[in-house]
């Protein structure tokens, strides 16, 4: 029998347990909004090809205001570093910001002719000083990339850098354009090549989605087939009226929102945010990408 005492306790214990309990029915929808939850953005700094090289400081800054937490360089030389930064001044820059490089774009096409592994070790000194976890090949220039027997012989080489990078602590990885979905001989592409003949536990890939798509391939069709193997994006739209030139993400054709529900199957790491073709002023473009992903897509 319970007396008075206790019929109050009973009654603060029930008042303190109810707004706990109606407290509690928030934090699962707090928790997944939380921004710890979220992945980080990246911006690959070519978007702003045409602004970094006068202000390098200014743009890392306004790149970090947007938004963004990593972003993914270009255009490194043993001669000119990184828009005339030594690496240990571009990482402390990249610091001060806020912000990360887990990928850098680094030319190879020198070392796939000759084999020359001396081309390579200033390129990887570089990336390794700035912490980057991927040396990224962006690009094959025309010449070396005319039939099947070029893409074998790419793949070689690319194994041979993944050796070399692998000694730094890095991963080599592999940028796509549209090129290399050309179908050759018995409908066999180059990008086919490369991915059946690379080492998967030294080399990945860096799946810009706008070539793919452009391509007329379906980048979730890839992550079926060559599953863990794509673990960075390039995050780049398709613009409606042509879809020669790119625009903002979300203003465009690509369903990134469907693409993003396979980011497990692909081995996503890293999204990276990328934009050639503008018609507005290209931080504005880039704060307007960064809050589309933000908010409609991861």
């Amino acid at each position: 029998m319970f007396n008075s005492k206790s019929m109050n306790s009973r009654r603060t214990f029930l008042k303190h347990a109810g707004i706990a309990a109606a407290g509690a029915l928030f934090l699962p929808t707090y928790a997944c909004s939380s921004p710890a939850d979220k992945r980080n953005i990246g911006l690959q700094l070519y978007t702003l090809r045409n602004e970094i090289g006068k202000d390098v400081k200014g743009v890392i800054a306004k790149v970090a205001a947007a938004g963004y937490k990593e972003v993914e360089t270009y255009g490194f030389s043993k001669a000119g570093g990184f828009w005339g930064l030594d690496a240990a001044s571009f990482k402390s820059l990249l610091k001060d910001n806020g912000l990360t490089s887990p990928s850098g774009h680094y030319g190879i096409d020198e070392f796939i002719t000759t084999g020359n592994k001396e081309l390579l070790k200033p390129l990887i000194e570089g990336a390794a000083a700035i912490d980057n976890h991927y040396f990224t090949v962006p690009y094959l220039s025309e010449p070396i990339r005319k039939s099947l027997d070029d893409y074998k012989k790419i793949t070689a080489r690319l194994n041979e850098a993944a050796e070399l990078v692998s000694q730094s602590g890095l991963k080599l990885a592999y940028h796509n354009h549209d090129f290399e979905f050309k179908a050759y001989e018995g409908g066999a592409t180059g990008y086919e090549i490369m991915l059946a003949g690379t080492d998967k536990d030294k080399i990945q890939f860096e799946l810009d989605l706008y070539w793919v798509v452009r391509s007329g391939n379906d980048p979730v069709a890839l992550f079926n087939k060559y599953p863990g193997r794509f673990v960075m994006w390039h995050v780049k739209d398709m613009d409606k009226a042509n879809n020669g030139i790119n625009t903002e993400v979300g203003s465009g054709t690509i369903d990134f929102k469907n693409i993003y529900k396979h980011a497990k199957l692909s081995g996503l790491e890293h999204l990276i945010v990328e934009q050639e073709n503008f018609s507005k002023d290209p931080f504005v473009s880039i704060k307007q990408s960064f809050d589309y992903v933000n908010s409609e897509v991861i």
